[in-house]
């Protein structure tokens, strides 16, 4: 179980004592926190820069969950024509979005083959390189 310090930590610089000096620790358990169905869900991870938009960026990791409700705008994880995407998918339209720069929308037609996979609930900023999670997403 991961001991929380129940401290929130401004960005900026200053010259006071650590607010964590003395500290109480509080259980926190990830899985509870991230996520809802167990055995439903798997761990991604982000690849390009198409969706930075919604806050997504590149190495970040990807809880998806298949048991989650949908929505008319999910960011989801699919099967498309063979390769994996993390887009927001309009269900509506039918369509694929990239809210990351200079990326084009995606209309699916029916000649495509396209699969979901699940919803992207939660993602997780990775701030380092880690080497045992390259070596697991090869």
């Amino acid at each position: 179980m991961l001991q929380v310090i129940p401290v929130r930590a401004q960005a900026g610089i200053s010259g006071f004592e650590s607010p964590a000096a003395e500290y109480r620790q509080l259980g926190l358990d990830l899985d509870e926190l991230l996520i809802e169905h167990p055995s439903a869900t798997f761990i991604g991870q982000a690849q390009g820069d198409s969706m930075t938009g919604v806050g997504i960026f590149d190495g970040d990791l990807l809880i998806v969950d298949r048991a989650a409700s949908t929505t008319s705008l999910d960011v989801v994880v699919a099967n498309l024509n063979g390769g994996f995407v993390c887009k927001l998918f309009d269900r509506k339209a039918m369509v694929l979005l990239s809210p990351g720069q200079d990326h084009q929308p995606y209309v699916l037609s029916e000649g495509d083959i396209f699969e979901e996979e699940g919803i992207v609930v939660r993602s997780v900023r990775m701030h380092r390189y880690v080497k045992w999670l390259s070596q697991c997403t090869r």
